[in-house]
């Protein structure tokens, strides 16, 4: 597991460069121009909306759950279905004594750091914009990883038996970008109305969303905190076996 770990990290080694404007430049982006231009429109005019919280406070941790959500889709879905590939790189680990769980586990290892790395230069920039502080950083960044996670491990069971790659595209338009808009990311779930405010509330990244702001706005409640997380493990835990026994299926066919 951790040889395949190694040799995804190897090659992103020669690309991190590329990914710094993910990470960085496109939260410190959203935060100003969203989060403290149009926050500001917000904070003006509808400032009973979010409780007396400035709309900057309450968009970062949503834009970060949804970060993650994408980081992890975009890591987990045409990479690992351009390594399954014939002529992909998992095609290179089948003589040898790996076998198609460890190729998954260190592909998904690789992925998990990937996340776990994004999520990190978001909560910096969050915390430069005064949006964080003390320990609550460092739960958002786990509730945000979680987040990823709960996306990556179904994902890669997908993708590793996508035979045309353009599939991927399809779903991040048709599912990832909708969820991305309409999961409370940009405002809050209570101005919807009740059926579907029920049904987007039940949706994953949803799930992640309201982790993480309530975390980082120091409103969490054991309970609530609790259902949440649990409901994104059992996610990533199904995702998990489902790719156990999709990668069996592709590497040995």
């Amino acid at each position: 597991m951790l040889r395949v770990f190694e040799y995804w990290f190897i090659r992103y080694r020669r690309t991190w460069r590329g990914t710094i404007v993910v990470s960085v430049a496109n939260p410190l982006l959203f935060l100003v121009g969203i989060g403290a231009g149009l926050g500001h429109l917000v904070d003006r005019h509808a400032p009973t909306q979010l409780a007396g919280i400035s709309y900057a406070a309450f968009f970062a941790p949503g834009m970060l759950a949804a970060a993650a959500m994408q980081t992890a889709f975009l890591e987990s879905s045409g990479r690992i279905a351009a390594a399954a590939a014939p002529s992909g790189a998992y095609q290179d680990a089948v003589p040898t004594p790996l076998d198609p769980e460890q190729v998954m586990a260190g592909h998904l290892l690789f992925v998990a750091f990937r996340v776990l790395t994004s999520n990190a230069a978001f909560v910096l920039v969050m915390l430069g914009f005064g949006l964080l502080s003390g320990m609550r950083g460092l739960a958002v960044l786990l509730a945000a990883t979680l987040t990823g996670l709960a996306f990556a491990a179904p994902t890669a069971a997908w993708a590793v038996g996508v035979r045309v790659q353009r599939q991927t595209n399809t779903v991040f338009r048709m599912i990832i970008m909708p969820l991305y808009m309409f999961s409370g990311s940009f405002f809050a779930l209570s101005q919807l109305p009740g059926p579907l405010r029920i049904l987007i509330g039940a949706l994953p990244l949803a799930q992640g969303v309201d982790l993480c702001r309530s975390l980082a706005l120091g409103t969490a409640g054991t309970g609530a905190t609790a259902a949440h997380a649990a409901y994104l493990c059992a996610l990533a835990v199904l995702g998990f076996a489902l790719a156990r026994t999709a990668y069996r299926r592709r590497l040995h066919a």
